[in-house]
């Protein structure tokens, strides 16, 4: 890395403004979720499935966009690229806000989505280049902070909004605070990243990258509400799955790849890689479960439901920073091993709500839950970029971006599919010897109740041995060396191998 380049201290009103804008992007994610009910009347949208696209467009574009943030924040200033970026975001905002039809709100979405892509990633790596090893704990439990919270309280957010405010608030909110942040970046903002001009970017790659991300996302996204023999939802996971495999290859065998795979020749990074993968599927898996008992079973209010898991949001903003500070002290081994065996030990709690189970019960183990999750992802992910080079730096963190928000969309999906199966299944067995003539409507709605409860404790069992696999494979989680010499000697590598890459160029 360029000295020059290399802050003498944090550059901490930078890093402010910076989490400001990952901050909204983050919150963004999940803010119109509760609101789309309200913006199908408001719109005149026709069905579910259309407005859907509202939050689907947004998450495809981001999980397009994010494999190729690696290739941006080498190629470009990081001043010039998140002023660009956020520009686009506001733009994007603003159209939401004061959209007249369905079709200016989605485009609106969609520039957001671009926008803000680029937003965690650029956050994140410069963080790590802002920071000592040994004190980069610290500095990503505050990253948490914002991309564990800010998506957490978005429903809740978003519930009090619709139910009291118009939709059109959750944007207009939004807009000053992008605003804010763009004018104080264009004021603030340093370079502080090594720029590579010399890269290029391989439109194929981009091309595969699309198709296969893309792809997977959206048909696993569609899987849980069309069902699995959908013929767009298996078109689309086919051709995700072979674009994927092909952008594997591609990437394998490419001097300049776009997103650089030998990261994952460092054990830890790749063991990390893993965890975070299973524990992304336990979280946003139980972010879905949670409301479906508590709205479809229990009858609560969508705001209600919202402020249930508010405790938790907010547990999980605590401990962030807390957590961060423990691993630079402890490492991550023992962090990561007690906080998923409280994820384990609440997730069975979830497995065994009742029908009648208090509404102050749920929200102390949803709490604990959360308790546990914010012990795991940080400290797995930091050990893991402790281990790579300064200039793989842009790929770890898209790899790592990119990886949790399919294996996300994939688990919903998955844990989705089995809740509805055994949902089923049980309606069927409690209806079997049941005169239809006899059948009431409260019987109908009691027995409707009781299968989907006995769905969603089933899922959540699974939720449940998905945790004890990321359990089982902390086990063999190891600090990584950050000391000077072992950082030294982890430059020098990575230096002598890009100097050769170089010469065989010329």
């Amino acid at each position: 890395m360029d000295s020059s380049l290399q802050p003498q201290k944090p550059p901490y009103l930078m890093l402010a403004i910076l989490f400001v804008g990952a901050f909204v992007s983050f919150l963004n994610n999940s803010l119109l979720n509760v609101a789309l009910p309200s913006i199908m009347v408001d719109l005149n949208v026709e069905n579910y499935s259309t407005v859907q696209w509202l939050a689907t467009g947004y998450m495809l574009v981001s999980g397009v966009l994010v494999p190729a943030s690696a290739f941006l924040l080498t190629r470009f200033k990081n001043r010039s690229l998140y002023i660009f970026c956020m520009s686009v975001f506001t733009i994007g905002t603003a159209m939401a806000a004061f959209a007249p039809n369905f079709g200016m709100l989605l485009a609106g979405r969609m520039v957001q989505a671009a926008g803000a892509s680029v937003m965690g990633p650029l956050l994140m790596n410069v963080m790590l280049v802002s920071f000592p090893r040994e004190k980069r704990g610290t500095a990503m439990g505050v990253f948490g902070l914002v991309m564990i919270t800010a998506p957490a309280i978005g429903p809740t957010l978003s519930g009090y909004i619709v139910q009291y405010h118009d939709w059109r608030v959750l944007f207009e909110m939004i807009l000053p605070l992008a605003i804010i942040s763009l004018l104080l970046s264009i004021w603030k903002l340093e370079n502080v990243m090594p720029q590579n001009k010399n890269v290029q970017l391989d439109y194929f790659s981009v091309v595969l990258s699309c198709l296969g991300f893309g792809g997977l996302l959206y048909g696993f996204s569609s899987a849980s509400a069309d069902g699995w023999t959908d013929t767009w939802v298996l078109t689309t996971l086919i051709v995700g799955g072979i674009s994927l495999i092909l952008f594997i290859i591609r990437q394998m065998t490419m001097e300049k790849p776009l997103l650089d795979l030998r990261v994952y020749k460092y054990p830890m990074f790749a063991l990390g890689s893993v965890i975070a993968i299973v524990n992304a599927v336990a979280m946003f898996s139980g972010m879905i479960l949670t409301p479906a008992y508590v709205q479809s079973v229990r009858g609560i209010s969508p705001l209600d439901s919202g402020l249930l898991m508010l405790p938790g949001a907010i547990v999980m903003g605590i401990m962030s920073p807390i957590t961060g500070k423990l691993f630079d002290k402890f490492g991550p081994r023992m962090l990561a091993a007690v906080g998923l065996i409280v994820t384990a030990i609440s997730t069975y709690m979830l497995a065994n709500l009742q029908i009648d189970t208090s509404y102050s019960h749920i929200v102390i183990i949803y709490a604990l839950r959360m308790f546990g999750m914010s012990m795991v992802m940080m400290p797995i992910m930091t050990n893991g970029m402790n281990q790579i080079p300064n200039r793989l730096n842009p790929h770890g963190t898209a790899i790592n971006n990119t990886a949790q928000q399919v294996s996300g969309s994939i688990g919903t999906a998955i844990l989705v599919t089995i809740m509805n199966s055994v949902t089923q299944s049980k309606a069927e067995s409690l209806m079997t010897g049941v005169d239809p003539t006899t059948m009431t409507e409260a019987t109908t709605a009691a027995v409707t109740q009781q299968a989907l409860l006995a769905g969603i404790q089933y899922a959540f069992y699974v939720s449940l041995a998905i945790n004890i696999v990321a359990l089982i494979l902390v086990l063999f989680i190891k600090r990584v060396d950050t000391s000077e010499e072992a950082v030294r000697k982890l430059e020098e590598e990575e230096d002598n191998r890009h100097s050769k890459q170089v010469s065989a160029e010329v």
